[in-house]
């Protein structure tokens, strides 16, 4: 093969390699590679109404959401519980509340907020402790989940958060805290005992 071939085949090969890129570039948000809450990325609230997209809802800006997953290749079983991560910015002008978090009920039963989260003006926000409870499926990672958070001003903002693996710069967050046993009572501590003769009874003749 001559030189000018072999750069020839060369760059054939280099466009062919290029042609799932451009097709996941192409096909926008419908893209495997390209969906706007990806595994590998946390959410962020973004509105829509067909004709603009802008970053936040009602003077909040959500720049991270997601519920941490399984380690890779693991799972959180059905009816477990998974962390909630949130990042906040108020930018309304006045002060706001986060009061409350809660799902339609189709992927888990219920949301725990520890404490309302005060919002200041212009100043990030971090949920701590925050977690799904009563998962309906398992979790592996990469599913979405659809969550409303209720704002005392700003009042309910709805957005699909992205469910992600537990690795890479996820790997030193911690889980949902494992939920607490409940004691067994043994059966001898549960005993009536046989009350003891009085004492001060007169004996019969």
């Amino acid at each position: 093969m001559t030189s000018t071939s072999h750069r020839r085949a060369i760059a054939v090969a280099a466009f062919l390699a290029s042609i799932p890129a451009l097709a996941a570039c192409g096909a926008g948000f419908d893209a495997n590679t390209n969906k706007a809450y990806a595994p590998t990325e946390a959410g962020v609230l973004i509105q829509d109404d067909g004709a603009t997209r802008s970053y936040g809802q009602n003077g909040v800006m959500i720049s991270q959401a997601f519920i941490l997953g399984p380690d890779s290749g693991g799972q959180i079983a059905a009816g477990g519980s998974a962390a909630l991560y949130l990042s906040i910015v108020n930018r309304a002008t006045t002060p706001d509340t986060l009061t409350g978090v809660v799902s339609d009920g189709q992927e888990v039963t219920s949301v725990k907020l520890p404490a309302p989260v005060p919002l200041a003006t212009d100043q990030l926000a971090k949920v701590p402790q925050a977690t799904v409870d009563g998962l309906k499926q398992p979790l592996l990672g990469g599913e979405n989940v659809r969550l409303t958070f209720q704002f005392t001003n700003a009042g309910d903002v709805t957005m699909w958060v992205p469910v992600i693996a537990r690795s890479r710069e996820y790997a030193t967050l911690p889980p949902a805290p494992s939920p607490t046993p409940t004691p067994t009572v043994s059966p001898s501590a549960t005993a009536t005992e046989t009350p003891a003769p009085d004492s001060t009874e007169t004996p019969q003749t």
